[in-house]
């Protein structure tokens, strides 16, 4: 069923020792999807650099990934994180362009963006750009791997980066679980490493050896880096001719110093390694289960899909499955299962499970429940038929795959390149396409109690454990479990029905394209009653056959207290959780749905294929109809939103910034401790109680686009309405216009600065954070796009600044807030070197350097930003979630205004540079006039001092400090709202 596209071959080493040309044509295929209509070509060039150039005349945007097959890996003994360091080095400068971060800002002015990453055995660079710069933007890229300079000013600035990005993750659960995995393994694998790295590993320890960091950087770089381990993709506009020329031209310098491919043989973990239970303590409350087993690596087998066979089974949520027994036992929030941290030589295979209190009580029996479905399907053969589902499920998804960013396509199939031949560059391990029972039963056969490590955390084992691990400070203990322990709980588990899936009626069958005749670009309002208004917008330009539905529930009830707010994330999170068995299916055969608060009620959200659409929607209304209350469920729903609630002070500081900046912003919103409180009285009849008042007053705005006639939808939302408003039994009834819920933001005062402080309420955490926000207009086209010209011209300016210079964090951006088209500039900056009273001095001090910066910017320069700015706003859509993303933006908040992006692009056309100073001086500068700022200080711990002294401190003059934040909103004027009620709204 696989499209096949001819493409050139080259052998990566010349026969016979010959020097190799840069092409030598041998023919391959390369599996693409059916509906892919770009262009894809295979180069290597002489210097054994490996290439994969992708033409597609439709995109707006140009993109480059570079994968180089070294990680962390490869880290020096005792130098541990000289991989990642390496990988933030590169940025800096080159021979070329020695102007630090002139490659950054070079990205930042033509409308693109830049990143990379470190894994264990890769490091991956990446960037994409408008169009007409990606000549000069490789140009800059490839120097990272030609001759890049690595100042020691850089250097040590450096490394105070890497310490900060590691201090941010120091108290976050995941990177301290996967470490605590990785130290209880093999010491002399390097899976045992400690990937980031910190000031001590980078600075400190090599001092003490004798060592210096800079050259010992240099060295890993000229030893490690080398053409023949590398693989590029390179994704543009122009003809592959023409991108093939390009990529010789930039990359045929890059050395290749024949460095063999780097191999790490082994499983990571010993026979002590096994048979073990780890009791750990997390930062958060929750208790998780993770259960895992040494395998053979799925990649050997990627054809045959075994781990995606078996892991589809485990991890299923259907009735019978594992899941489905410990949810109905009240035992399991969650369950996951599938390959997880993996390479070549060795994998691990997991199954996480979330507990309840109660699934607390009963490791053993989950565990020996788990032990007990894995024999079913050990001895139950490995019938075809689910094979062939996932087949067509793993087919279907591979050709009608939504087009993505080229940024993250480019740097998807540059990391496959590593690992899969040519001809499945494309397709990966996405689709297993040979059916092999030997090799799913090997992979079943592995996950025995012989095998297992067992990973139990809990915040009970506080006091409980003798072992701290080295790099994060994770408290464990480590027992062993023998066989005959698990035998004894596989046997003692409760007898449960357990048995495979039923066949999944939501494949799709009918994947043909609707014959919409008319052609509209924008949505179109095609129904209005008191009950539903129905826009509609059909597919022109994707041609998949896919739909995408919102649907808002507009109930004012349900966010008129903290308890009302409660039990509406209750409901929906009960909805979903009655729907969950039948709905899974089709959510693996790619329909998926969601039911979620939002902040004038609730919101139904479905997206994927059109086929069985209409099966899934009556079903979710039809349970929305007929919502009872189960007691049973109501206790652990509550369980784990009270969870979340408490877990809320371990968010990062600058996380707990950006929330009281909105809670300040934004009427009635309510303070999340306000609605724990809430939560811990609220019983399965309050519930029962608020779910018809809040239903008696009800309206629903639909958004359906896609593949969808307008009778149907039309026909979808009469039925709708048949079921909630016109039966005898219906709850709903309609909501009089008066009283439609709008959301409005806080007018700030002009020339007045405030400010708000607050411990952070996690006092273990050292870092502070600051949200520096400058509120500047409500939505109007001529200042929506000077507000979007001036974060384009000083984002980078402000990275650069605040991160590279000074150092401040490892995070330190500025971007652009829109809170319901109330619109300003905001820094965030997370720091542990400065408190926040001192980072709004940077911010200050960045402000008057860029002031010069701006007044004394070349015309040629500013002309450059706009186009870029134009080139984003002409950016087409990738598929139907982003174009409906943005036409349901206009509709949600009111504005409607569905020809925006071109009105933009007309505004920008006639902007000068001194409307941009202008509006810089009158609304951004220091002292400007017209400024309203709003800043949000989160004191770590490390400023708790800091803290008591600003509290104390006489504010500053033309400042205020907010102290109570309701009061504070309660007494500032609103901005007006766009949305009216729908009865205003005219056909």
């Amino acid at each position: 069923m696989d499209s096949r596209l001819r493409e050139v071959d080259v052998p990566s080493e010349p026969a016979g020792g010959a020097s190799a040309p840069a092409i030598a044509k041998v023919e391959v295929e390369v599996t693409k999807p059916r509906n892919d209509r770009r262009g894809y070509r295979r180069v290597v060039l002489p210097n054994a650099l490996e290439c994969l150039l992708i033409s597609d005349p439709d995109t707006d945007k140009a993109a480059a990934s570079m994968n180089v097959s070294v990680g962390y890996f490869c880290d020096p003994d005792g130098m541990e994180g000289l991989a990642h360091f390496l990988e933030h080095m590169l940025f800096y400068a080159s021979e070329k362009y020695p102007i630090e971060d002139s490659y950054s800002k070079y990205i930042a002015e033509h409308g693109g963006s830049t990143n990379a990453f470190t894994t264990s055995e890769h490091t991956n660079f990446y960037f994409d750009v408008n169009n007409d710069s990606l000549d000069d933007a490789l140009d800059r890229f490839a120097q990272f791997f030609i001759k890049p300079l690595m100042s020691p000013d850089a250097t040590l600035r450096e490394i105070k980066a890497v310490d900060s990005e590691n201090q941010k993750n120091l108290l976050s659960d995941p990177w301290r679980m996967s470490q605590l995995q990785k130290h209880l393994c093999s010491n002399n694998h390097p899976y045992h490493k400690f990937s980031t790295g910190n000031w001590d590993t980078l600075e400190v320890k090599p001092k003490e050896k004798g060592l210096d960091t800079r050259a010992e950087l240099i060295n890993f770089y000229d030893s490690h880096y080398s053409a023949n381990l590398m693989q590029l993709v390179v994704y543009g506009k122009d003809s592959l001719d023409n991108i093939q020329t390009l990529v010789e031209s930039k990359f045929c310098d890059i050395k290749n110093v024949g460095r063999k491919h780097f191999s790490f043989p082994g499983h990571p973990c010993l026979s002590k390694d096994l048979q073990i239970l780890v009791k750990a303590v997390p930062i958060k409350q929750g208790h998780t289960l993770r259960i895992l087993w040494p395998i053979t690596p799925n990649v050997r087998h990627y054809k045959e899909g075994p781990c995606k066979y078996v892991s589809h089974l485990i991890g299923h949520e259907g009735e019978g499955s594992l899941f489905y027994i410990l949810k109905k036992l009240g035992w399991a929030m969650s369950l996951e299962a599938g390959e997880g941290d993996w390479s070549y030589e060795f994998s691990f295979f997991s199954v996480v499970i979330q507990l309840t209190d109660v699934g607390q009580e009963h490791m053993e029996d989950v565990v020996g429940l788990l032990f007990r479905y894995i024999t079913l399907l050990q001895t139950s053969g490995t019938p075809k038929w689910i094979f062939d589902e996932l087949l067509s499920i793993c087919e279907t998804g591979f050709h009608y795959r939504d087009k993505s960013p080229p940024m993250n396509y480019v740097v998807n199939i540059s990391s496959n390149m590593q690992i899969f031949p040519p001809e499945d560059w494309l397709i990966a391990s996405s689709v297993p396409s040979k059916f092999s029972p030997d090799a799913i039963q090997k992979v079943l056969n592995e996950l025995t109690t012989e095998n297992v490590r067992i990973f139990w955390e809990s915040k009970l084992f506080e006091g409980q454990t003798d072992l701290t691990e080295p790099w994060y400070g994770t408290s464990y203990s480590v027992e062993a479990v023998p066989p005959s322990i698990m035998q004894k709980w596989v046997e003692n588990a409760p007898n449960e029905d357990l048995h495979l899936p039923k066949p999944n009626i939501f494949i799709p069958t009918d994947l043909s394209l609707k014959n919409v005749e008319e052609k509209a670009s924008f949505p179109c309002m095609l129904r209005k009653t008191p009950f539903s208004r129905l826009w509609y917008k059909p597919d022109t330009m994707f041609f998949t056959p896919k739909v995408f539905i919102k649907m808002d529930f507009h109930c004012p009830l349900s966010n008129s207290s903290p308890e009302s707010s409660v039990l509406t994330d209750v409901f929906t999170r009960l909805l979903t959780d009655y729907l969950n068995d039948y709905a899974y299916d089709a959510e693996v055969a790619g329909l998926y749905y969601a039911v979620r608060p939002n902040d004038t009620g609730f919101q139904v959200t479905m997206v994927g294929y059109n086929d069985k659409m209409r099966t899934l929607l009556d079903t979710v209304i039809g349970k929305i109809a007929d919502f009872e209350v189960k007691i049973d469920r109501f206790s652990v729903i509550k369980e784990t939103i009270t969870k979340g609630y408490e877990n809320f002070k371990f968010r990062q500081p600058y996380q707990q910034a950006m929330y009281n900046c909105t809670l300040i912003l934004e009427e009635q919103t309510w303070p999340w401790d306000e609605e724990l409180a809430a939560l811990s009285n609220l019983e399965a009849r309050n519930l029962e109680d608020f779910l018809p008042r809040m239903l008696a007053k009800t309206f629903i705005e639909c958004y359906f686009a896609g593949n969808i006639e307008p009778s149907e939808a039309e026909s979808v939302v009469q039925h709708i309405e048949g079921t909630l408003f016109n039966s005898s039994t219906s709850v709903c009834k309609s909501l009089p216009p008066s009283q439609h819920l709008t959301k409005r933001i806080v007018k700030l005062e002009r020339g007045l600065r405030y400010y708000y402080p607050a411990m952070c309420l996690n006092q273990q955490d050292e870092n502070s954070s600051l949200l520096h926000y400058i509120q500047i207009h409500q939505d109007d086209l001529k200042q929506n796009v000077l507000l979007e010209l001036l974060a384009v011209v000083a984002k980078q300016p402000a990275f650069h600044q605040l991160r590279s210079v000074e150092q401040l964090g490892y995070i330190a951006l500025l971007r652009q807030r829109n809170d319901s088209g109330v619109r300003g500039l905001q820094f965030i900056i997370q720091s542990t070197v400065k408190d926040p009273s001192n980072l709004d001095a940077r911010v200050e001090a960045f402000l008057k350097m860029f002031e010069v910066t701006l007044h004394e910017m070349p015309d040629a320069e500013f002309k450059s930003n706009v186009n870029a700015v134009i080139d984003m706003k002409r950016e087409k859509y990738k598929n139907i979630r982003e174009e409906s993303a943005f036409f349901w933006g206009e509709i949600s908040q009111g504005t409607l205004k569905f020809d925006r992006k071109e009105a933009e692009v007309a505004a920008l056309g006639e902007l000068k540079k001194e409307e941009l100073i202008e509006f810089f001086d009158n609304y951004v500068k220091v002292g400007a006039p017209e400024k309203k700022i709003l800043s949000i200080q989160i004191y770590g711990g490390l400023h708790a001092s800091e803290y008591e002294k600003i509290v104390h401190d006489v504010p500053p003059p033309h400042s205020h400090r907010i102290t109570d934040i309701f009061s504070f909103r309660r007494s500032r004027p609103l901005y007006g709202s766009f949305k009216g009620g729908a009865g205003q709204m005219k056909l």
